[in-house]
């Protein structure tokens, strides 16, 4: 009897040592089969990824000898990484990686190497195109950028600090960032996969293999934050620079900013749930045109709700030039809707010198003084002579620096009425507070100081 049960015993004592390994296997199978298959992902992109290698010739002043002076040539590398969006040797990169490039070489994934060629850049969006004389070359497709969410898987693959087809993975941390001052126009697909020096212009790609973004822009060395411009922007940018060899960008002539909760009570939105105020309407453009004010606020384009002042940018630049958008606006407490038709969108003028100073003026309460438009300043910035008020002096610590308001600035209206001179400003803050809308350089903004 002790023989059997001792038998059962060392029979049943093997059978856990058999089984330990199974569950142990059975369960990192599990774990793996939930996992994504990041290997797959990175074997189906790396053929369209591309390295860069960047030489530039730069004038450089070294030190003045006193009988070899002057300034010297110097040659300069960098490197960046692509992605190959045409089987015919298109390959799109970010314009910081190739601007002022004199040699551009392309490594593919199969160590081949070819000299590449500039075809267009476009510096809003820091994008650029570039060609190599090859065919047959595996394109990489775009993702459906209304369908990437914060969230989601993404992979980022390039050549981060020279070191070729470097795979990282993440997840979409945000979409529609912006506000950096990197580019003039900012809509960024956010990530913390790890991306560094080297990688910009690599593809962002999600568990499809197919490009989510473009990557552009890091915050700071090892913070896990990244930003890559959106398949959208991306792929029109690149179709205008194959086509056109620049972009010709959807236009509809307004300065915007978001609509704050002060902004929102002294213009009579009664919906918390934000919207994009006109700030600036460009004279005979086309929001004047179709009667568009400022202070009106955007609330919807075609039907599509709008928080914020980068979504209305972002519904513009979806649609071509001569495209036709619906604006739903609230002035005056009152919804209207305005049909608005694109115009090509036109150069970036030259930055206008920063009006003179001025040390004249009131207005101390509130932290600021004010003095009468000079004629040189307001014809520099195409306002009419004997219009607004000239923000001379902004103390630090006051209710006008609190406002955003920058010795320099020049306003407008006051409680949504012209400003002739500083005494209308006066007047309109007697009460505590005043509705501004402020002139600054090249665009305008809506304030609300109040004491």
């Amino acid at each position: 009897m002790k023989t059997r049960i001792l038998g059962w015993g060392l029979l049943a004592l093997a059978h856990l040592f058999v089984a330990a390994p199974m569950v142990a296997d059975a369960q990192t199978a599990s774990r793996e089969a939930r996992l994504p298959d990041f290997a797959r992902v990175a074997e189906a992109v790396s053929p369209s990824v591309v390295s860069l290698r960047i030489e530039a010739r730069r004038q450089v002043q070294p030190f003045v000898h006193p009988f070899f002076g002057g300034p010297a040539e110097q040659l300069q590398r960098g490197m960046g990484s692509g992605v190959i969006i045409r089987s015919d040797g298109y390959i799109l990169t970010n314009n910081h990686v190739v601007a002022g490039a004199d040699r551009i070489e392309v490594r593919l994934h199969d160590n081949r190497r070819f000299e590449g060629k500039v075809i267009g850049t476009d510096p809003a969006t820091d994008l650029a195109v570039v060609k190599i004389e090859a065919k047959g070359l595996k394109a990489a497709k775009f993702a459906d950028a209304r369908k990437v969410k914060p969230g989601q898987w993404v992979v980022a693959i390039g050549s981060p600090f020279g070191l070729d087809y470097t795979v990282t993975t993440g997840v979409v941390s945000a979409v529609g960032r912006g506000g950096f001052g990197m580019a003039e126009i900012e809509d960024f697909v956010q990530t913390d996969a790890s991306i560094n020096p080297g990688n910009s212009g690599g593809p962002l790609v999600d568990l499809d293999g197919n490009v989510v973004g473009i990557n552009t822009m890091i915050h700071g060395r090892g913070t896990g934050i990244g930003f890559a411009a959106p398949a959208d922007l991306a792929e029109r940018v690149a179709a205008e620079l194959i086509e056109h060899g620049a972009v010709r960008r959807a236009f509809i002539g307004v300065g915007f900013q978001d609509l704050t909760p002060a902004l929102s009570r002294e213009l009579g939105v009664e919906d918390d749930r934000g919207g994009a105020v006109v700030s600036q309407v460009v004279p005979g453009g086309p929001a004047a045109r179709a009667g568009l004010r400022e202070g009106d606020v955007v609330v919807a384009v075609d039907g599509e709700r709008i928080h914020e002042g980068r979504e209305l940018q972002r519904a513009v630049l979806r649609k071509g030039v001569g495209a036709t958008l619906r604006l739903e606006v609230v002035r005056d407490g009152k919804r209207r809707t305005l049909t608005v038709k694109t115009d090509e969108r036109p150069s970036s003028e030259a930055a206008r010198r920063k009006p003179a100073r001025n040390s004249r003026g009131g207005s101390a309460s509130f932290g600021l003084s004010l003095a009468q438009v000079p004629p040189q300043v307001a014809q520099e910035l195409g306002i009419e002579g004997g219009q607004g008020a000239i923000v001379a002096e902004v103390r630090p610590d006051g209710a006008a620096a609190r406002a955003g308001i920058e010795r320099g600035d020049v306003i407008l209206e006051a409680d949504r009425k012209r400003v002739k001179g500083p005494a209308d400003v006066e007047s309109a803050l007697s009460d505590g507070k005043a509705l501004l809308r402020i002139r600054r350089r090249d665009g305008a903004f809506y304030t609300v100081l109040e004491r």
